[in-house]
């Protein structure tokens, strides 16, 4: 088991290497940049949604037309009758003045070592920044889970065994009614219905604590911590119950269904037996197995509406708002975060497996 420990783990420097570059060269097509956002900003002339969208007004043709005339002087969309020495100084404060391929090696060289450098938009470093937006998303993301598994699983285990009947059948329902509602758009009802839009004032409207946290006991700081948590864990969790709790059930299912289990009945071992100790364990895996996807989702892209709905100023918000912005440097030191964090955790899977079930022999697999 060691032996393909290390072997999953050398892995992850090619499979990171392929990620940070396939993702780099993307953005080197993207239309618009960082300078070309200080263009628009200088001269005035920063174009707004609408006009992105579909814009017809005349502003936005004369917008085009200048962009277009400044192409013959300048490779930057706006450029037109500024300093090219502005220009440039732009080029080497942003590091364009670099060819890209040097560019990207300069970066992957930082990021071996967790040196994101600085944001574009913000004078701070990248890594203070994701800091400061780490106990949000940590918070959702591990609650979120927890809260999943816990509720998913036994409940899945209990439809497998009264599979066909009444429970099953409304509690089925109740799930695929809940996965078809958008956790956005229940995150907004429950904001208007219990955060004091036009019903109840029950919960907060915003954040994860009150003013004045820091101020009260450690009982009355957990009690505010968790009432804050209420609607958005809410938002973000009925959607996921379903996947789990059937996958759960079918697991179940699949194992009771085969030969050994009527093998260990007719033997006289009883049915508690034989559920915890033979199904249980094989049930499980295909269970964990769903893990770290569940945890990424939750910790990420699961929580961007809801950060923006609830106010709350996590990870995932500032990946979306680095992207709008061009803001490079935290849109790749996010992408490397969680997708070096995503491989970690498939790895540890694998070696949860040998621990549930011992009969599983990685080491003779061919990685």
């Amino acid at each position: 088991m060691a032996a393909y420990l290390l072997k999953r783990m050398l892995l992850i420097i090619p499979t990171m290497l392929g990620i940070m570059l396939i993702s780099f060269t993307i953005i080197q097509f993207a239309p618009g940049g960082p300078i070309e956002r200080i263009i628009a900003q200088v001269s005035g002339n920063e174009v707004s949604a609408a006009d992105r969208v579909g814009g017809g007004s005349g502003d936005g043709l004369r917008r085009g037309s200048a962009a277009q005339a400044s192409a013959e002087t300048s490779k930057y969309r706006g450029a037109q009758g500024l300093d090219p020495e502005f220009i440039k100084s732009l080029e080497k404060q942003f590091g364009f003045d670099k060819p890209a391929h040097e560019r990207f090696l300069l970066m992957m060289k930082n990021y071996l070592t967790f040196n994101f450098g600085k944001s574009y938009f913000r004078d701070v470093s990248v890594m203070q920044l994701i800091r400061e937006k780490m106990p949000v998303s940590i918070s959702l993301g591990i609650w979120i889970t927890l809260l999943t598994y816990m509720i998913s699983i036994p409940l899945g285990i209990r439809k497998a065994v009264h599979d066909g009947e009444k429970f099953d059948t409304w509690t089925s329902g109740l799930l695929v009614l809940g996965y078809g509602i958008p956790g956005f758009l229940l995150g907004v009802l429950l904001l208007v219905v219990f955060a004091g839009g036009s019903f109840f004032q029950w919960f907060p409207l915003r954040g994860l604590t009150s003013e004045g946290w820091e101020n009260l006991s450690l009982f009355a700081k957990v009690r505010d911590y968790l009432w804050h948590l209420v609607l958005p864990l809410t938002a973000m969790a009925v959607g996921s119950f379903t996947t789990m709790t059937f996958l759960t059930k079918n697991s179940f299912l699949d194992e009771i269904r085969k030969q050994y289990v009527t093998t260990a009945r007719a033997k006289g071992l009883g049915e508690a037996r034989v559920f915890y100790g033979h199904v249980f364990r094989n049930a499980m895996l295909i269970v964990i197995a769903g893990f770290p996807s569940a945890f990424i989702h939750a910790f990420f892209s699961g929580s961007l509406l809801v950060e923006k709905i609830y106010s709350l100023d996590g990870i995932g918000l500032l990946s979306w708002e680095s992207v709008i912005n061009r803001d490079y440097p935290v849109v790749f030191a996010t992408l490397y975060i969680f997708a070096l964090l995503g491989l970690v955790v498939q790895v540890l899977t694998d070696f949860v497996y040998t621990l549930i079930d011992p009969r599983i022999d990685f080491e003779s697999r061919e990685v």
